[in-house]
């Protein structure tokens, strides 16, 4: 399993006049787009529930094609009930202290953290589609034995590992809590999310972006679940941050942007950080060079945070919709086999971006009407898309041309 690492180098943030000065002594600079101002965060009045990356009406979309047997829906159903994430024999396996290294290593409940929190949403989605108590019941069985016995994460992951988890906790929870009569628990649960998981996700990372993004996606869902307007807040202004130093347009400038706090003050940190690309193009991520599945995670947590913004009535998808197009188009031209030209990361791209195009194609084509050829092609190609066993689950069950 692969996962982020922390990236070296980068040093402490310099104060916002300094970043600017060093940024304008750098001749590479010049015609670097000036800095936009962000908007103002507004978490919503009143939280809609349940909505972490799907709402009651998107659920109700999803049974209805199920019941009606409708593809690629029933598929996409069908393979997730036949996975392990599905059974209703699981056991969960909960620690006091999950300690996960780089790359897992160690791995002391690492894994079993992140299935359980798979498969406590694949069980809440397969309670709402089939109304089947049982699937609820084991759904709380698995967020009660968490919830009880959980006090931290440690080692170099632990902030990744947290945002993973606590990525897929707070969508099961959703459902759990406001579709189903009876978790007598879920206050110990809303207890555990705030006081484990989001103090290790709130404050951001300045490692390489997909460990922001996938802590930030944990922070604006937990955020909702505890109906915390001030931690929304704060998820969304580091989303805001974060996207454009993570893709890059040809409006940002010679260079890419940095997201706030970084340290980046100079053009060989920036290029370094973009693992050593020094010629930009619209769609490229800081991840692409490294490789695509990094890239996938970092797109994914982008479109499952805009996804839930636009559930609770604050899209964030017009603001980073050019990006998130030019991103999933870029990389599914490569992933389809395109010749990646030389100029691009030395000519060759390594991996596999994952089952993590849905959500932001039907957002982006179906939603808004963006012609989006390279994604449809690949998004179509890969269906049903499965599971990363990471934190993407079920997305051509809950998002494939969803219309609400």
């Amino acid at each position: 399993m692969r996962t982020g690492t922390i990236g070296r180098g980068l040093g402490l943030a310099t104060a916002l006049a300094a970043l600017i000065t060093g940024l304008s002594m750098t001749p590479a600079s010049a015609g670097r787009a000036a800095p936009q101002p962000v908007p103002a965060a507004a978490a919503p009045a009143a939280f809609t529930h349940p909505g972490v990356l799907v709402s009651r009406p998107q659920l109700d979309f999803v049974r209805a094609k199920v019941q009606a047997g409708a593809q690629p829906w029933k598929g996409a159903y069908d393979q997730m009930m036949a996975s392990k994430y599905a059974s209703l024999s699981r056991t969960a396996k909960p620690r006091a202290v999950v300690e996960c290294g780089s790359y897992s290593n160690p791995n002391y409940g690492c894994t079993d953290e992140r299935e359980d929190a798979i498969a406590a949403y694949t069980l809440s989605l397969a309670w709402y589609i089939t109304q089947d108590s049982r699937y609820a019941a084991k759904a709380i069985e698995l967020m009660d034995a968490w919830s009880a016995v959980i006090k931290d994460h440690t080692n170099s992951n632990a902030p990744l590992q947290t945002g993973w988890a606590g990525s897929s906790w707070p969508r099961a929870a959703e459902i759990i809590k406001y579709t189903y009569s009876g978790w007598p628990n879920a206050g110990r649960f809303a207890t555990m999310l705030r006081d484990v998981y989001l103090p290790k996700v709130i404050n951001g990372s300045n490692s390489n972006g997909n460990w922001e993004l996938s802590m930030t996606e944990a922070a604006i869902g937990i955020s909702v679940f505890l109906e915390d307007r001030t931690s929304y807040d704060k998820a969304v202004g580091k989303f805001r941050g974060r996207v454009p130093a993570y893709i890059y347009l040809t409006s940002d400038g010679a260079l890419p942007r940095t997201a706030p706090g970084s340290g980046l003050d100079t053009r060989d940190k920036i290029i370094n950080y973009w693992q050593g690309q020094s010629m930009f193009m619209d769609g490229l991520s800081q991840e692409t060079c490294r490789d695509l599945t990094h890239t996938g995670y970092g797109l994914s947590a982008i479109s499952h945070i805009a996804e839930t913004s636009r559930i609770q009535g604050q899209d964030l998808y017009p603001e980073i919709a050019d990006r998130l197009r030019h991103a999933l188009g870029l990389h599914a031209k490569y992933q389809l086999g395109a010749a990646v030209p030389s100029s691009l990361c030395g000519g060759s791209l390594k991996d596999s971006l994952g089952p993590v195009t849905e959500v932001g194609f039907n957002a982006l084509h179906n939603r808004m009407g963006i012609a989006m050829t390279n994604t449809q092609t690949l998004t179509e190609q890969r269906r049903p898309a499965g599971t990363d066993n990471l934190f993407v689950a079920w997305e051509t069950l809950t998002h494939a041309e969803n219309p609400s």
